[in-house]
């Protein structure tokens, strides 16, 4: 990782913890209250081939032990009514700040995959792993709509494990090792910032909503 990459991640997310560290405590006393413990929501992940880390997020859907596989995120039937707004203004992902600052995760790269992924494709996370996971990326960016239509009509954890496995990963992935090839900081600057403008008109779309 290079080293200008790392200072920045370190640096904005200190800055970030400042104001961001209300927030995160008001959303763990709202959690707390509507729905009870755990507040936080760890998964297994891996930020480099035979590495693992704990991935932290404020929990948003419904316990379930047997539910494991493929992204939760679109696991809809569980999502709780406040995780819907935790989800969709990107607030549930606060907690990935201590991540960064660990040095597990950064800003932007390819999302941090679940075990199974890199060893159903070791050869491929082989060479997007050479960037270490992030919060935002480029294939969140380009895919994440097409991936929310396509797990739309996902009715249970199989269909929702088969969907992302046999559609989604693969694209996510190619997309991953474009990002790989072509970094650079000025690449994840913009993707930030685009990150940002879709979190921000989404929140325009309900206000919209709302008035009509």
């Amino acid at each position: 990782m290079p080293w200008s990459k790392r200072i920045f991640d370190i640096v904005a997310a200190l800055i970030l913890l400042v104001p961001l560290s209300v927030v995160m405590v008001a959303v763990a006393v709202i959690l707390k209250i509507s729905e009870g413990g755990p507040i936080l929501y760890r998964a297994e992940r891996v930020s480099a081939p035979g590495k693992l880390f704990i991935q932290l997020k404020f929990r948003t859907m419904a316990r379930d032990e047997q539910d494991r596989g493929a992204t939760g995120a679109h696991k809809h039937w569980r999502i709780t009514r406040l995780g819907h707004i935790l989800r969709r203004s990107r607030l549930d992902e606060l907690p990935q700040l201590f991540n960064i600052l660990k040095g597990d995760m950064s800003f932007v790269g390819p999302r941090p995959p679940l075990p199974e992924y890199v060893e159903r494709f070791p050869m491929v996370y082989a060479q997007v792993l050479k960037s270490r996971p992030g919060a935002t990326g480029l294939a969140t960016l380009i895919y994440h709509r097409h991936e929310d239509r396509i797990m739309a009509g996902c009715r249970s954890a199989e269909a929702t494990e088969d969907a992302y496995y046999r559609r989604c990963l693969p694209a996510k992935l190619r997309i991953d090792q474009i990002y790989q090839q072509h970094r650079t900081m000025g690449m994840d600057l913009w993707i930030i910032w685009h990150t940002i403008k879709i979190v921000a008109s989404r929140r325009d779309e309900r206000v919209r909503r709302r008035g009509r």
